[in-house]
């Protein structure tokens, strides 16, 4: 599934994205604004949705909330240089990852391929291989992760960084790693990025049976899941 969802108001910009991303091989659609963009997103025709915050009708935040209400689908997001509220009130929502504007065709293509990349599974893995942590199960190659038994709704992102944390379990990860291996790009200075997405699993994952949340931070080292 290669299909692309480009979500703009800016004609010209999508055009020239629109335009790189076939020749590298996606199949591409467009909405201009935010309600068609949602509606669209929702069709379950798209192994991505790319969405710029600032558009007419509905901005991109409300139109992240509109299809993370009902879609766990991957969505990278388009924000102006300096918007860091955005930015963040974005990967809270749920967005998988950001490219600040202005950026190249290739650069945004290269993060599309890197989430792609992550979401469709892992290459290496065999049939039916099963990640067991305490409580917690993951299956990579169905993309399900439960805890107790329990399904666990995560995004895309978060699914990628609780793999590589689960592969690593007792073990702790630094940032840098984490964002190689979790989000297929180098960790960028002042990126928040995964202190956002890994503060957002700790409120979905459970905790140990002290009570504490089976996600710690492990100073100047990074995350570590624990086992149990």
């Amino acid at each position: 599934m290669n299909q692309v969802l480009l979500i703009d108001d800016d004609t010209e910009l999508v055009a020239m994205f629109a335009e790189y991303l076939e020749q590298e091989g996606f199949r591409v659609a467009c909405a201009h604004d935010g309600e068609t963009g949602a509606r669209e997103a929702l069709t379950g025709q798209y192994a991505i949705a790319i969405l710029d915050v600032m558009m007419p009708r509905m901005n991109g935040i409300d139109t992240l909330r509109r299809i993370r209400a009902a879609s766990r689908m991957p969505i990278l997001m388009l924000t102006g240089r300096g918007d860091d509220a955005d930015r963040i009130l974005g990967l809270e929502l749920g967005a998988d990852d950001y490219v600040t504007k202005p950026c190249t065709p290739r650069e945004l293509t290269a993060r599309v391929r890197a989430i792609l990349r992550r979401t469709q599974g892992s290459p290496h893995d065999g049939p039916g291989i099963t990640l067991t942590v305490g409580k917690l199960t993951m299956l990579p190659e169905q993309r399900r992760a439960t805890w107790e038994g329990q399904p666990l709704e995560l995004t895309s992102t978060e699914f990628n960084l609780l793999e590589v944390l689960a592969r690593n379990a007792g073990r702790p990860v630094s940032k840098n790693d984490l964002s190689e291996q979790g989000l297929g790009r180098p960790l960028a200075r002042f990126d928040r990025n995964i202190d956002v997405h890994l503060s957002s699993l700790r409120h979905k994952l459970g905790t140990l049976s002290d009570g504490r949340s089976c996600l710690q931070t492990v100073y100047r080292l990074g995350y570590q899941l624990i086992r149990e």
